[in-house]
């Protein structure tokens, strides 16, 4: 199958489009948002070259699940999935903010703590940690949410001082990211799993707080396999991972870190199949059934998601 790299879709009341970097965001009669999630692939805040085929699907169908998963615990903006695609949902007003939960201490965490910082984001953090080591409690360190370029880290005190949110809304924030991460903590965990980090995001609908975008991903998300996590930790190896990673440590070997005037390394028909069969085990492994590889086209998905506005109508 063909990777789905871009759409232009033209639906009735739509009042407009937003291309993200994975993401093509239709405007419904500023009620509703058509979200597609596209295979186009980032890394280091660059979209690189090629789509992943079914790499969409893998996201938009794990993001659904753990929606429906967390909705007892805070409201989300799913209405529907109407192809594997795509998830039709309420339009909010977003908090510029993405909520990023740590409960180990890996990734941006462990690259600024190896460089030798102990404050992320406001918080502390101890001395004499290892990489992947887990904190004795999840740390919250948020990132302003950029229009374009690089999400920077951001502390509670900055988020509040900004006006991005008051006090009360941004505590509300911070209470619903450690219910939600609980919660994908422990379904993780069934499927021998660790939910090591991850990011939310939320919007204000008629007052009231929404979970809003993807969420537990392997995009937004990173995952440790958790049989021999501490045999690795303590020999100091790599952890076994289900995460986007993979992809960013195959550039980081091939000279590419998103700086300026390096280049994408070429991405063969080989690599694109690795990564479509990674995605597509990130997805078995982290939902815990088999994929199904659905074969479509754009127009089949235009009139998926039409017939599906039709009915909200």
């Amino acid at each position: 199958m063909k990777a789905i790299v871009n759409t232009d879709f033209h639906f009735e009341g739509q009042k407009g489009k937003y291309v993200g970097k994975v993401r093509d965001v239709y405007d419904i009669d500023n009620k509703y948002l058509v979200m597609v999630v596209s295979d186009r692939i980032s890394a280091f805040d660059v979209v690189l070259p090629e789509g992943i085929p079914y790499k969409g699907q893998v996201l938009n169908r794990i993001a659904a699940r753990f929606l429906d998963a967390t909705a007892d615990i805070v409201p989300n903006w799913k209405i529907a999935v109407p192809d594997p695609n795509v998830t039709v949902g309420y339009k909010c007003e977003p908090f510029k903010v993405e909520m990023v939960i740590r409960g180990y201490l890996a990734g941006h965490a462990w690259r600024e703590y190896k460089a030798g910082k102990r404050t992320l984001c406001g918080v502390e953090l101890p001395d004499g940690m290892v990489e992947n080591q887990k904190f004795p409690t999840p740390i919250i360190t948020p990132t302003s949410k950029a229009a374009e370029g690089h999400d920077e880290d951001i502390s509670k005190e900055d988020v509040i001082a900004m006006g991005i949110a008051t006090r009360e809304e941004y505590e509300q924030l911070e209470k619903y990211t450690r219910a939600i991460f609980k919660r994908g903590t422990e379904i993780a965990a069934k499927q021998g799993l660790i939910l090591v980090d991850t990011k939310y995001e939320f919007g204000k609908k008629d007052g009231k707080i929404y979970l809003m975008d993807e969420i537990h991903t392997p995009d937004s998300s990173r995952y440790f396999y958790a049989d021999g996590y501490e045999e690795r930790l303590a020999k100091g190896e790599h952890q076994k991972q289900l995460s986007k990673e993979f992809v960013r440590e195959w550039l980081m070997a091939n000279g590419f870190q998103g700086q300026v005037g390096q280049k994408v390394p070429e991405m063969t028909p080989e690599i694109v199949k690795g990564i479509t069969d990674r995605y597509v085990e990130l997805y078995e492994n982290i939902v815990g059934e088999p994929f199904t590889r659905e074969e479509y086209t754009v127009e089949q998905m235009e009139k998926n998601v039409a017939d599906c506005l039709a009915k909200l109508k």
